[in-house]
């Protein structure tokens, strides 16, 4: 009998353990899966570099976002935050998930180095989307921000910083350098030193597409009658 016992009280620990180690099993994914799911993450960010000033550069970007019918806020510090948007895949389904639908934002600063040249960051944070699809809803593959900017920037160029008299405003040729447009512009690649200092340049590929160089008028090159 006390043999029955103790066989049947064995049994029944068994099945406690067996119980305890499947809820704290339970427990455990429920935890990491709920932390995955309602945590913000962000992927890492976009650089992007372009001729302008600051200010000229977040007028861009606010155009780039106002085409693609983004929906953005200015902060203090002039720089943007996307509104939050629907992300285009569905939630887990199973015991203790959370419901919360995927989304995500952008935030943007432009960060000038120097009067005409400035570098656009951009990071995408967001909430519930699985780690191997975080490159997806990047900027520049999600709509193209960075090739939207340029675009805009080449249709209607922001003003020039450079002096605007005693020389020529010239707007730099897809894969020209400054040897290039010295050569175009004066007749003389070896004419790239002096343009570069006024321009604040320190070297023939220290410049971008579509970028403004002024040329002063003793370097152009001189029209026979």
């Amino acid at each position: 009998m006390a043999s029955s016992n103790t066989s049947a009280l064995s049994w029944l620990f068994a099945v406690m353990v067996c119980a305890l180690s499947a809820f704290a099993g339970c427990y455990v994914g429920y935890r990491h899966q709920t932390e995955h799911w309602t945590a913000a993450d962000t992927t890492l960010g976009e650089e992007h570099q372009v001729a302008y000033s600051q200010s000229a550069t977040y007028q861009l970007i606010e155009d780039a976002l106002r085409g693609d019918g983004i929906l953005f806020e200015v902060q203090p510090d002039n720089s943007i935050i996307t509104l939050w948007r629907n992300a285009d895949i569905d939630t887990p389904s199973g015991w203790f998930i959370i419901n919360v639908h995927p989304r995500y934002r952008y935030e943007i600063q432009a960060v000038a180095e120097g009067s005409h040249k400035t570098r656009i960051i951009v990071n995408v944070r967001t909430e519930g989307i699985p780690d191997q699809q975080l490159t997806s809803y990047k900027a520049s593959n999600r709509f193209a921000l960075f090739k939207e900017i340029d675009e805009l920037a080449s249709k209607n160029p922001p003003p020039a910083s450079t002096p605007a008299s005693g020389g020529v405003n010239f707007t730099l040729l897809p894969n020209e350098d400054l040897q290039a447009l010295a050569k175009r512009a004066t007749g003389s690649a070896r004419n790239w030193p002096i343009i570069a200092k006024d321009n604040g340049l320190t070297s023939p590929t220290d410049v971008t597409p579509f970028e403004n160089v002024w040329v002063r008028n003793s370097l152009l090159k001189r029209v026979t009658p």
